[in-house]
């Protein structure tokens, strides 16, 4: 009786083992990591949650997006989003391409919206339009 109970046991472990290990490599935010330190673009979002922030990183820097709902002609659309970086130091550089290339990738996602850059990555903006 005592062998069968140990043996339920040890397979519980197990299977909360082989959960546990499931869980880490589904988790989305080692995934944001990972992408940071491979310097590599990666959007964390739930385009259907409205009130949850984006997050995304390239080339290493850390972003966070805020989405902001409105209408549009037809319908109610993410129509603003405002950026801003975690850490302002970690934009060394960046270019102002790459901001570009992520404005580019954000209208993919959300077409009705309007990026606006938090500082200080939008002072990189305006130094274009003097």
């Amino acid at each position: 009786m005592i062998i069968l109970l140990f043996q339920m046991l040890i397979f519980i472990a197990l299977i909360v083992l082989f959960y546990t290990i499931l869980q880490y490599f589904r988790n989305p935010q080692r995934k944001l990591d990972l992408a940071r330190r491979s310097q590599d673009f990666y959007l964390l979002d739930e385009p259907q949650n409205n009130i949850k922030n984006m997050h995304f990183v390239y080339k290493g820097c850390y972003f966070e997006g805020e989405k902001y709902l409105g209408t549009t002609e037809d319908a109610f659309e993410v129509v603003n989003i405002q950026v801003i970086v975690r850490e302002p130091m970690e934009l060394r550089g960046l270019s102002r391409d790459d901001l570009y290339f992520l404005e580019k990738e954000l209208l993919i996602r959300y077409p009705y919206a309007k990026i606006e850059w938090k500082h200080p990555i939008n002072q990189l903006l305006i130094k274009k339009d003097e």
